[in-house]
This record gives C-alpha cells, sequence and structure tokens, in this order.
C-alpha cells in the first residue's frame, strides 16, 4: 500500500470516520466494512458505516450491522452532513465512485482523507491511499491485509474474523474459484484460530432462505431459464411481474446465475432482472471467455475477469434480452473455444 506510514499518522489519533460499500452490497462488501469498522472502533476513532442502498437479510447477523445507515431509509441532510464533516472516509469493495451513487456527489465534495481498498478491475482513482489488488480473491482479504499492514493483528476478535471469513468465502464461492490460493486459506485459517464457527456463517448466509425466495428459485428455473448450447451460453430473464409475484427482496437472486453456469457445457451464464428504472445485468464465465470485458463493452459495467455486472437505464426487458443474445454471434468463437 502506498503512503502507508502517512496514513498510520493520520490514524494515530482518533478521527471521525465513514465506511461505504458499494450499492447492494454483498458478504464482501458489508463484511469488510464491519471487519474494518470493529477494528478502528477498537482505537477510539467515531465510526460510522453508511450504504449507498438496502442488503440482504442474511447479512444481518454481522456484528455492527444494526449501526449501519441505510441512505434511502435515512434522512439525506444527516448523512451529508456526515460525509462533508467527516475526517476520513474508507471506500471498500469498489474502485469507481459510481459504483456508490447516490453518495457518490457527497464523497467527492468531501474533504476528508480518502482510503481505497478494492480488488475490482476497472479502477478510477480518486483516493490518495490505496490498497488495490485486482488478483486479490476478496476486498475482505485486503481488510485483513491492511490491519496486519498496520500492525493490528492481535486486535482482530472474533466479530471481526467472522466479518473477514464471511467475506472471502462467498467472493471464492466457498474456495472453489481459481481466485482460491494458498495464501488465503493461510488467512483461513489464521481466521479459524481466533474463533471463527465456519459452520454458523455457511448456515446465515446459504441456509436461511425464506420460501418466496425459495419459490422464486424454482420458478427461475423451469420458466426463465434459456439454454443457447451453440453460444455455450445461459441465462436467466426476470421481469418486475416475476419478483412481484414472489414478494422479491434484495439478495432474493443472488447465485441464482450459478445455477445457469453449472450446467455442463456451459462457460458463460447471464441473469437479466427489470427493475423500476433499469435492466440490472450479472455475467458469469469459466477459463478466458472475459465476463468483464463483455459487460464492460456493452453494458456499462465491469468487475472480474469471470465475474462481472452491469446495467441499461430505461428500456423493456425484453429489448435488452434480445440486445444480449444478439451479441452471442460476434462471441461465438471465444465461447466455443474457452477452456
Amino acid at each position: 500500500m502506498q503512503n502507508l506510514e502517512a496514513l498510520q499518522r493520520i490514524l494515530s489519533s482518533p478521527q471521525k470516520v465513514v465506511i461505504i460499500p458499494h450499492q447492494k452490497p454483498d458478504a464482501d462488501a458489508l463484511g469488510s466494512c464491519l471487519a474494518l469498522a470493529g477494528y478502528l472502533q477498537k482505537f477510539s476513532h467515531e465510526i460510522t458505516v453508511i450504504a449507498p442502498t438496502d442488503y440482504p437479510h442474511f447479512l444481518s447477523w454481522m456484528k455492527g450491522n444494526e449501526n449501519v445507515l441505510v441512505f434511502e431509509h435515512s434522512k439525506e441532510k444527516i448523512i451529508e452532513h456526515l460525509i462533508l464533516n467527516t475526517d476520513v472516509i474508507f471506500c471498500l469493495d469498489f474502485s469507481d465512485l459510481a459504483r456508490i451513487v447516490p453518495l457518490d456527489k457527497y464523497v467527492s465534495a468531501s474533504t476528508a482523507t480518502k482510503v481505497m481498498i478494492d480488488h475490482h478491475i476497472d479502477r478510477k482513482a480518486f483516493a490518495p491511499f490505496e490498497l488495490w489488488k485486482p488478483e486479490a480473491a476478496a476486498t475482505a482479504e485486503l481488510v485483513y491485509d491492511f490491519i496486519c499492514l498496520l500492525g493490528g493483528e492481535q486486535w482482530i476478535d472474533v466479530p471481526i474474523a467472522e466479518c473477514i471469513y464471511a467475506g472471502i468465502m462467498t467472493d471464492t464461492g466457498s474456495f472453489k474459484f481459481p481466485s482460491t490460493t494458498s495464501k488465503i486459506h493461510r488467512t483461513i485459517a489464521n481466521l479459524m484460530d481466533i474463533g471463527v464457527n465456519h459452520a454458523k456463517i455457511h448456515h446465515h448466509i446459504y441456509d436461511t432462505n425464506s420460501e418466496n425466495r425459495l419459490r422464486l428459485t424454482g420458478f427461475a428455473l423451469k420458466e426463465r431459464l434459456t439454454i443457447l448450447r451453440e453460444y455455450r451460453t445461459a441465462y436467466f430473464a426476470l421481469s418486475s411481474s416475476d419478483l412481484r409475484t414472489y414478494q422479491y427482496q434484495t439478495g432474493d437472486t443472488e447465485g441464482l446465475v450459478n445455477y445457469a453456469l453449472s450446467l455442463e457445457g456451459i462457460i458463460f451464464a447471464a441473469i437479466l432482472i427489470e427493475d423500476t428504472d433499469k435492466i440490472k445485468l450479472s455475467f458469469r464465465s469459466i477459463g478466458g471467455f472475459s465476463a468483464n470485458n463483455f459487460a464492460r463493452n456493452h453494458f456499462s459495467g465491469g468487475g472480474h475477469h469471470n465475474a462481472a455486472g452491469g446495467r441499461v437505464s430505461g428500456g423493456k426487458l425484453e429489448n435488452v434480452v434480445k440486445t444480449f443474445t444478439n451479441l452471442l454471434p460476434t462471441y461465438k468463437e471465444s465461447l466455443l473455444n474457452s477452456i
């Protein structure tokens, strides 16, 4: 991390600190924020975690969750005051301020010291202090590394370790993705030595489904899965009506795209979800085919080589589906030859 000593000097005395994850934070984003918050609180810093949007209920077990402020659920003036009058802003699990709309304009306007910790590919530099490693498996891994760089490993307690474990576990696909290195396993071993109950965390995240979420998954698999074997591609398309039928809550479609990718012979998968004013897309791939490039080139998105997202403002779901499928012939050779 560049300028580490300068950042250590800033953090050597109590500061007002705001920590922000990206929109619709997942376990890595929220876990990273709450782990860092738990650590910094031990040194008398005044910490506020502000999420741009809501997030899945199955993350609510993390210590500190009850104190997270959600922008869309809170009074804007209070959050503006917090951001514009804080000393330090940590930006976790994103490297482009567009990922935190509508908080981006307040963070840009703030004179606070900005720190970015992230592992996504398409970085847009905005912070003088960065721990940016796209080869890292998770931002939570980098938060663990950051704490160690500060010489604070001995301050990692069980709640902090649980948040870090959750972030690494989910962003490595329960340790099955290629990003799972020997370093990851050593980090996880250290967290377990601290006292992490890994079975409990797996249960919280993967085994606390609502009835509506399970029924939505079944419906999507039966009625909304399209397989295009000539392009080694499969996708789901869910309309706003589909979501209303199953009383959709944030997080209910998390991981659904992986079912499409799990099909034998499929190396590229997508899910298209109709929101009130946009179509949200998530892409997953296997091997050499870049989900990131596909999302960035066509859907104003990005992320990781094999996992990315994008969006189309306005428009109808059927039109975006047509755009998506019409792009596949252009990539046919890459799709057929990817391992």
